[in-house]
């Protein structure tokens, strides 16, 4: 399998060579040429299979000219057995045909776990091939970062560099990241937001002179990789709940708009999916893209929901390469007018498109905690803030009562207290093996919102 460019001027690449680029070199995001597609008679086989031997099947297509399927067994199979649920991903039914499928049981509480524990595993197995060492960088708005460092804390051949906004995540989504004291581990705290961290990111790649010979790779979702981990649990709740004989419908609470790209991709790839619903903060560029064809940037708010507090949705560009025909020009020059404000929507055949693919729905922080105080009431299942978004976007834009409606459970509500809080409901006690996160000695280095600023730090530390 060859991975194609989305502004259509870099070379083509295999996986590994993706997994260590990240942005190609043309600005653009690495996107498969083609999807495997799987029958239905084949989804229907993998009914009895478990969460490891499901992502096997799955991920295989996307690596094998790279990888050999039983090296990929051992890397996926050390991955969820990280996990502290047999299930990995358990189901949980509030209501008819509504669930909540829960993907914070992996060792950092949220669903990066799915994609970073095994995008370390994938990078030291390619390094070491290479006998090749690795520069990360990365920005989190909250939980990339702590998930990517229990990824790759171990490797011996990278380092990693963090941004995260300062003051602008939670304590313990902070304290995931910082206290973690690997001499490969570097946490810089920027005095900014999270689309000032992204961008500083992306500039590093596109020049990577200050590194003097180095190489960067990526760990956030402009990695391929980290896309592909997550299409396997839109098929794992699928077939769990009848499917492919019945379809269902997922609600994504997202602001980079990764995990619902996966979920995208799942239903291209044989997955009877009928509906994928955006559900974003008052932070929704995406919701008013979607819904109402305004791609416009507005100040960015802090809310309750800091993972999702985020402006410039990187892979959006994945889905409007597909909408735009997979025309890498047309897309460069799309991208280009959104960015510098001379276009604010999408031409109208290509809004078109994305309507029938999604809907949208955005709820504010009042909203949320309404949310997270009835489901308590009603179900006595406590929900994290972000979820509490997924779920009323579920319900607001449900046009399939009859088919089961599952939304994504993105973290434990234990890293967001404040919305619990907020909500009036108790904050739950950390898991056995962060019991004494509040404790431990912390390591960051705050830095003004200055790209250059940030590479001088990187290359002191190198």
């Amino acid at each position: 399998m060859r991975y194609i460019s989305t502004r259509g001027q870099a070379p083509s690449l295999g996986f590994e060579d993706v997994l260590l680029t990240g942005l190609a070199s043309d600005g653009g995001l690495y996107v498969p040429e083609t999807l495997p597609q799987f029958s239905h008679q084949e989804i229907t086989s993998w009914a009895k299979l478990n969460y490891a031997d499901l992502a096997h099947k799955i991920l295989l297509p996307f690596v094998e000219d790279d990888i050999s399927s039983s090296e990929l067994k051992i890397m996926v199979d050390e991955t969820y057995a990280g996990f502290n649920h047999k299930a990995i991903a358990p189901l949980v039914q509030l209501d008819h045909n509504e669930w909540v499928l829960e993907l914070f049981h992996g060792p950092t509480l949220a669903f990066k776990d799915f994609a970073l524990q095994l995008l370390g595993r994938l990078m030291d197995n390619a390094l070491v091939k290479r006998d090749q060492n690795l520069v990360i960088m990365g920005a989190t708005s909250g939980d990339t970062g702590s998930a990517a460092i229990e990824g790759c804390r171990h490797s011996e051949r990278v380092k990693m560099f963090i941004l995260h906004p300062h003051e602008r995540v939670s304590e313990v989504q902070r304290r995931q990241m910082t206290t973690i004291l690997g001499d490969n581990i570097h946490n810089i705290a920027v005095r900014g937001n999270f689309d000032d961290c992204q961008q500083m990111v992306k500039h590093s790649f596109s020049d990577q002179a200050f590194l003097k010979g180095g190489q960067l790779g990526a760990v956030n979702s402009i990695n391929w990789a980290r896309i592909m981990a997550q299409i396997v649990y839109y098929f794992y709740a699928a077939v769990a709940l009848g499917g492919p004989h019945r379809p269902v419908s997922f609600s994504v609470p997202t602001g980079n708009f990764g995990d619902i790209y996966a979920g995208y991709l799942a239903k291209n790839m044989g997955l009877p999916i009928a509906q994928l619903i955006v559900a974003t903060n008052q932070n929704d560029i995406l919701h008013r893209c979607i819904s109402a064809n305004q791609y416009q940037k507005k100040g960015l708010v802090q809310t309750l929901t800091p993972s999702m507090d985020i402006m410039v949705s990187s892979n959006f560009e994945r889905l409007l390469f597909d909408l735009y025909d997979r025309d890498g020009a047309a897309l460069a020059e799309l991208i280009s007018s959104l960015n510098n404000g001379t276009t604010n929507s999408l031409e109208p055949q290509r809004w078109e498109k994305a309507r029938q693919l999604f809907s949208s729905h955005c709820v504010n922080d009042d909203k949320t905690c309404d949310v997270i105080r009835q489901t308590v009431h009603q179900h006595n299942y406590l929900l994290d803030p972000h979820t509490a978004i997924g779920l009323e976007a579920g319900r607001v834009c449900n046009q399939h009562l009859e088919v089961p409606m599952v939304t994504l459970a993105t973290a434990h509500p234990v890293k967001f207290p404040d919305a619990v809080v907020k909500a009036k409901q108790a904050v739950p006690p950390l898991p056995e093996h962060l019991t004494d996160l509040m404790q431990r000695p912390e390591r960051c280095q705050v830095l003004d919102n200055d790209l250059t600023k940030v590479q001088q730090y990187m290359t002191s530390q190198l």
